[in-house]
């Protein structure tokens, strides 16, 4: 059923509504205020377009008419470029080359260690105090500008914003040394897009 891309005029995201990646994708699309449909998906019983179409079988899937996109830092730049305003990436190389560095290093340092803890592994008090303590180093980075490095929300915030949101699920109360992260994080909770981006999982994370 390849063709079930080529059936869909409007553009498609399946989202798996408890996922921060997916949730980071949402927020790209409200942040731009994108048409779009989004289906609720569960990751152990995908949809068939999915199966079909996402090799990996993975969520966020995104279907665009005849493209397809399963990763979801490569589906934030896509909306980024495919709806330009407003912009969410610098526009120089360099500026733009740093912003995908940050992007990587918010998925290796934070992400990875996110998906651990909620995973409840044996380690995952360990790797619970390691993220704060990581989180709390980079204090100081949040409270120069009002967005992550920069003067402008980007797709940055955009990644940073689903984990923060999801602190208290991971059992982690940032601390006073930590106020600018956490001055940082309720600008970005009161933004229209972001309060759009939550299904009613992720509302009830906070209360």
């Amino acid at each position: 059923m390849a063709v079930a891309a080529n059936k869909r005029s409007v553009m498609t995201l399946f989202s798996n509504p408890k996922s921060a990646y997916s949730h980071r994708a949402r927020l790209v699309l409200m942040e731009k205020n994108i048409t779009v449909e989004i289906l609720d998906a569960d990751p152990q019983d995908l949809p068939e377009d999915v199966v079909d179409l996402n090799p990996y079988g993975t969520l966020p899937t995104l279907i665009d008419r005849d493209l397809v996109l399963y990763e979801s830092r490569v589906v934030m730049e896509y909306l980024d470029e495919r709806f330009p305003h407003p912009p969410l990436m610098p526009v120089d190389p360099v500026s733009r080359a740093n912003t995908r560095l940050y992007l990587w290093r918010i998925d290796y340092d934070w992400y990875r260690l996110m998906n651990l803890i909620l995973a409840d592994g044996k380690d995952a008090a360990k790797v619970r105090k390691q993220l704060k303590e990581r989180l709390v180093a980079a204090n100081a980075v949040f409270a120069s500008k009002p967005f992550f490095m920069s003067e402008e929300f980007t797709l940055v915030d955009c990644s940073i914003a689903p984990l923060l949101w999801r602190l208290p699920q991971m059992g982690i109360e940032l601390p006073p040394q930590a106020a600018d992260i956490s001055a940082y994080a309720d600008r970005l909770f009161a933004r229209a897009g972001f309060k759009l981006s939550l299904t009613e999982y992720e509302k009830e994370l906070r209360g």
